[in-house]
């Protein structure tokens, strides 16, 4: 956050480009990282190499999904730098703070952090905890009931994870974005000459809000 000093002909310039600003769709460019997903398997015969196979096409699926649906950016986080700040099983899933910090190094603006939980053999549950890396706060906590193991059902449950995902992080754009028109609309009733104002710009993921 900075915060800057600037007079009536300034503040007229930051009025039309907060109002173009706000003419973008919600959103724009997002960038966001999908970590690999990792397999928590109760079952009596956990770990199965079929079952390794299904885990490890979740998160190309639902990158995949994100891009078609959100019109999103794809950050890329290798397996081997993942494996390094995971500290141990779930580490990652239940530490935001921790998928935040690795997000922000990749560029990322948010990070989806991934589990497929398979309390029996008749059903597993696809699961997501959004983390929004500037806050490096849980912003949600999603999951989606499979039923059996063909592909299609997996398939199905990413394109429903990733509708979710989509709603949450449009809504958190769209929120801000009515804040720049709030802003905007303050600042066009703005004082006269040799009158000075200050104004906070909130700067988040090299994005300006």
């Amino acid at each position: 956050m900075r915060r800057v000093n600037v007079r009536r002909s300034a503040a007229h310039a930051f009025t039309l480009g907060l109002i173009a600003f706000c003419s973008f769709p919600a959103f724009a460019q997002t960038r966001i990282a999908v970590l690999e997903f990792e397999l928590h398997d109760l079952t009596a015969l956990p770990r199965t190499a079929q079952e390794l196979e299904r885990t490890a096409s979740v998160a190309p699926l639902l990158r995949a999904a994100l891009v078609k649906k959100g019109g999103y950016e794809s950050v890329t986080i290798a397996p081997g730098t993942q494996a390094k700040a995971n500290a141990a099983f779930g580490y990652l899933f239940d530490h935001p703070e921790v998928a935040a910090e690795l997000g922000a190094r990749s560029g990322a603006e948010w990070v989806a952090v991934g589990r497929l939980h398979k309390p029996s053999f008749l059903f597993a549950f696809l699961m997501v905890h959004l983390v929004n890396v500037n806050s490096q706060r849980l912003t949600g906590n999603f999951e989606v009931r499979i039923e059996g193991r063909v592909k299609k059902v997996t398939e199905r449950g990413v394109v429903h994870l990733a509708e979710q995902i989509v709603q949450t992080i449009n809504a958190k754009a769209e929120m801000f974005q009515e804040l720049a028109r709030t802003e905007a609309t303050a600042i066009s009733g703005f004082p006269g000459p040799g009158c000075l104002v200050t104004m906070t710009v909130f700067c988040t993921g090299g994005r300006t809000w």
